[in-house]
């Protein structure tokens, strides 16, 4: 179980910019250990822009994006050591089995482990026995996000990043999906969500931050406020 009291994710007056844009602007917030902190917004609200800025897919123009109280910008390999990814279409190689892909991502993360256990991974984050040795090229979105988990189980991934998870899911789908992110919440995870689902949020998150042009104009614990009323803040923020 991982040490609750530290912040393993931290934003610190973050801000990007794109010839004159501002995507981002001096964002603040930490995510500790078993939080879930879902980011809410319209497209083009700043969502992207930080969990790309958490990855190190692109640099920020001022401030900090800290793993671990690691600067990601200064030291991307080793803070990737502590996450896993999880897009909105989670690329895998089609031609091979969710084992084999689980087993080459794994190998990338310098992880050799046996057959038994990688099956073991992917039937903990709920993908059904009779697929593990099938080809990816025929899974639903929700099973290839499976894979993604068992690599986040297999890695002991300390942080989650997740960009439109449940985007496209059906409501099963969707919902085994929540339920695997309370899983890693239970297990210490710190996970950092980009969505539009307010009802997930709701219903998943611990806290939860509504965005709008690059800006978090509002953030609080999701015990604080009902899904009526989660809906109307939402709602009055877009439509000013």
């Amino acid at each position: 179980m991982i040490n609750k009291s530290p912040k393993m994710l931290q934003a610190i007056n973050l801000s990007k910019n794109y010839n004159g844009h501002q995507a981002l602007k001096d964002l603040c917030l930490e995510v500790k250990p078993g939080d879930i902190f879902c980011l809410l917004g319209a497209n083009g609200a700043g969502k992207s822009t930080t969990i790309n800025l958490f990855l190190n897919f692109i640099q920020p123009s001022s401030g900090r994006a800290l793993i671990n109280n690691t600067n990601v910008a200064i030291e991307p390999v080793e803070t990737k050591k502590y996450l896993t990814y999880i897009p909105e279409n989670l690329m895998l190689y089609p031609a091979l089995s969710g084992y084999e892909n689980l087993d080459f991502f794994c190998g990338l993360s310098g992880l050799q482990l046996k057959k038994d256990q990688l099956q073991g991974f992917l039937l903990e984050a709920g993908l059904q026995a009779d697929f593990i040795d099938k080809r990816v090229s025929i899974y639903s979105k929700g099973m290839r996000q499976k894979v993604g988990i068992a690599l986040a189980i297999a890695k002991q991934a300390k942080v989650l990043l997740l960009d439109e998870p449940t985007s496209g899911l059906d409501p099963k789908a969707s919902n085994e999906f929540s339920e695997l992110l309370l899983k890693m919440k239970s297990l210490g995870v710190a996970t950092l969500m980009a969505t539009h689902d307010l009802f997930r949020s709701k219903e998943t998150g611990t806290h939860i931050g509504i965005m709008k042009q690059g800006q978090l104009l509002e953030s609080f614990s999701t015990s604080d406020v009902s899904f009526e009323n989660l809906e109307k803040l939402y709602l009055q923020h877009m439509h000013r």
